[in-house]
């Protein structure tokens, strides 16, 4: 039997697209991909596991059945800590490297200064990445290959998504420690199952984070709203509710899938993935009619 979807991949990502869309949703993870080359691994001074701490492990695979359903899923394959798509292309910290940056880059950005940049400087527990500094055409040549190609392809699943069901809703896929971090300035605190990010009601119809929250909440989760996570570059660059096109941040708790110190597959990975193919499967009650923007105003974004 046919298998009810398309998959792309390139050097940047995984595209998996139904043969038919059915739902005015596109799914992304940015921060699951796992392809670390030998060039970067020796770049690093961090092992095999510590290098991983930022990664969202097996987020794609958590929304795995998005496609089946009716909407499309893009998975960077490049890892968090090589290159980040959930920043702007180009915030970099200039102490990470050995010539001096063009006056285009943003060296002032607060993800910057705790080291957390388009090329991170440290991984999620603090601990730096790099043996020495990196040389600026490299990391171009990063953001050339594997950035711009992955935004390229959002950008056209979104486009496509709004012409044909007049509106369309980002779901930028995360993990998050079960525990805060000094970073997000809630150290020790134990999160919830869920945390709902719309850049505080900016990004997406709040009908669209009600009902993420009601499916959840329903089915015994715990949820919050933009704390300590209220969505990054992507939901903001991409949430734009007056033209048609909203972005909702996902971030899931690390402790209800796997094991977060060996980097494993915990037992409650099946349960949570059965879960959310319900949360997904919950969307085709969303009318895109009641997302769409003021006739002139969409008009006026595609232009």
């Amino acid at each position: 039997m046919d298998r009810p979807f398309d998959v792309l991949q390139n050097e940047a990502y995984e595209l998996i697209r139904p043969h038919e869309q059915m739902l005015p949703f596109v799914f992304a993870s940015p921060h699951s991909g796992d392809n670390y080359s030998k060039e970067f691994l020796a770049q690093s001074r961090l092992d095999a596991i510590a290098i991983r701490r930022s990664e969202d492990c097996f987020v794609h695979e958590l929304f795995g059945r998005a496609p089946a359903l009716g909407g499309p899923l893009i998975c960077a394959l490049f890892p968090r800590a090589y290159l980040d798509p959930n920043r702007e292309p180009y915030e970099l910290d200039p102490k990470m490297f050995a010539d001096p940056l063009p006056s285009f880059v943003n060296s002032r950005s607060a993800r910057v200064s705790v080291g957390l940049g388009t090329i991170a400087r440290v991984v999620s527990n603090g601990a730096e990445i790099y043996r020495k500094k990196l040389s600026f055409a490299e990391v171009e040549r990063r953001i050339d290959r594997l950035y711009f190609p992955y935004h390229a392809m959002i950008k056209q699943l979104l486009v496509a998504t709004r012409a044909k069901f007049g509106a369309a809703v980002l779901v930028d896929c995360h993990s998050m420690p079960s525990t805060g971090t000094a970073i997000e300035g809630d150290s020790g605190r134990r999160r919830s199952d869920f945390v709902l990010g719309d850049r505080f009601g900016t990004s997406c119809d709040p009908a669209i984070v009600d009902l993420f929250e009601n499916c959840l909440t329903a089915m015994g989760y715990s949820v919050a709203r933009n704390d300590p996570y209220a969505g990054g570059f992507v939901t903001q660059n991409y949430g734009r509710p007056n033209s048609g096109i909203h972005a909702l941040q996902v971030e899931v708790n690390r402790a209800l899938y796997m094991d977060e110190s060996t980097i494993t597959r915990a037992s409650g990975m099946a349960k949570l993935v059965e879960d959310l193919g319900k949360l997904i499967a919950s969307l085709a009650t969303v009318d895109p009619r009641a997302l769409r923007a003021p006739p002139q105003v969409f008009a006026d974004a595609a232009q």
